[in-house]
C-alpha cells in the first residue's frame, strides 16, 4: 500500500473509533431553554431587581428543581440573556446543565450574583436574531428548544419581530412570552401598553404548546416565572383550552396555541402561530415614532 493510502486508511480508522466518542459527550437533555430579559429604558433598578429575583427564587424553588431533575433525562440545559436595543444583548450565563440540585442551586447563585444593567430601546427581534445561533452552538442535544421571552413593551427597533419569529420557528425554536403589564410611568413619559399581553400572543409567540404567562405587574412577576418555568420545564400546556383557541385573561393565566399535534411529530412550526394582530404586529414601531415624533419632533435615534 502506498505511503498516502496508508495515511488515509489511518485516518478512517481514527474517526471511526472518535466519533462514537464524540457522540457520546453529548449528552441528551429533555430541554434547552434560553430566558431573553428585558432590559430596556421603560424598566427602572427597582424593576429590573424583581425581575431578576424573579429568576433566582424560581430556581431555587423546591418544585421547580423536582421538575428539572424529573424528566425522562433528569437534566436540561439554560442560557440567561439580557437584551433591549437591536444589536444590544449580553449573556450573562452560557449553556449550564442543570443535572443535580447542587448545579441548579449553582445556577442560581450565578444569576443572583451577576450585575443588573439598563439599556435604552425595545427590540423582541434583535433578542431573537440573538438566540438562534445561541441554540446552534448548544454543547448538549436537546428534545425540545424553547426562547422565554420576558419584557414590558413591544418591539420599536431593529427587524419585525414577525420576520425574526419565522427564522426561529424554522429552527423548530418554540417562543415563549411572559409579558409585564407594567402601569408605572416610563421615564421617558411613553405611556403604558395596555394591550401587551395581545401582542405577545399575536406578534412574539409561536410553536407547538407556546403560550403566554401574564405579569399583571413587576410585583407579580415572581409568581409568573414561577408558573412559566413549570410549564416549560414540564412541557404542558392547557389541554382543555387546546381545541378553543386563546382565552385572553390578564390575571396571570396561561394563554396557550391550540394543540394540533405532538411538537416531536411536526416538521413545520411556522403554521404555530396566531392569526394577523388586528392593531398590526408593527404597532411598536408605530407608536414609538408618533411619541417621539409628538414630543420633541424628531426621532429617538
Amino acid at each position: 500500500m502506498r505511503p498516502l493510502a496508508r495515511l488515509f486508511a489511518f485516518l478512517l480508522a481514527t474517526l471511526s473509533m472518535v466519533a462514537p466518542a464524540l457522540a457520546q459527550d453529548r449528552k441528551e437533555v429533555d430541554l434547552a431553554l434560553a430566558l431573553a430579559i428585558d432590559i430596556s429604558g421603560s424598566i427602572d433598578p427597582e424593576e429590573a431587581h424583581l425581575q431578576r429575583q424573579g429568576y433566582v427564587m424560581a430556581f431555587r424553588d423546591p418544585v421547580i428543581v423536582r421538575a428539572i431533575l424529573g424528566g425522562a433525562n433528569g437534566r436540561i440545559a439554560v442560557a440567561y440573556f439580557e437584551w433591549s436595543d437591536s444589536w444590544m444583548q449580553k449573556l450573562l450565563i452560557d449553556w449550564t446543565l442543570l443535572d443535580s440540585e447542587a448545579s441548579i442551586a449553582a445556577f442560581a447563585d450565578r444569576l443572583a450574583n451577576a450585575p443588573i444593567s439598563i439599556a435604552r430601546r425595545t427590540s423582541i427581534s434583535g433578542a431573537i436574531r440573538f438566540a438562534i445561533p445561541l441554540f446552534g452552538r448548544s454543547p448538549w442535544d436537546p428534545m425540545r428548544k424553547v426562547l422565554d421571552i420576558s419584557g414590558d413593551g413591544s418591539n420599536n427597533d431593529g427587524g419585525l419581530v414577525t420576520d425574526m419569529r419565522y427564522e426561529a420557528l424554522k429552527e423548530r425554536i418554540v417562543i415563549n412570552g411572559l409579558p409585564v403589564m407594567n402601569d408605572r410611568a416610563n421615564p421617558f413619559g411613553f405611556p403604558a401598553e395596555e394591550d401587551l399581553d395581545k401582542y405577545y400572543l399575536h406578534c412574539v409567540t409561536g410553536g407547538p404548546h407556546s403560550f403566554v404567562e401574564v405579569a399583571r405587574n413587576f410585583e407579580d412577576f415572581p409568581r409568573a416565572v414561577r408558573k412559566k418555568l413549570l410549564q416549560e420545564v414540564a412541557d404542558v400546556g392547557p389541554r382543555s383550552d387546546f381545541d378553543v383557541g386563546f382565552i385572553p385573561l390578564r390575571d396571570g393565566l396561561r394563554l396557550a396555541q391550540a394543540n394540533r399535534s405532538h411538537p416531536a411529530a411536526e416538521q413545520d412550526y411556522t403554521k404555530f402561530v396566531q392569526p394577523d394582530y388586528e392593531l398590526g404586529c408593527d404597532v411598536g414601531e408605530r407608536r414609538s415614532r408618533e411619541f417621539w415624533q409628538k414630543r420633541f419632533g424628531t426621532s429617538p435615534d
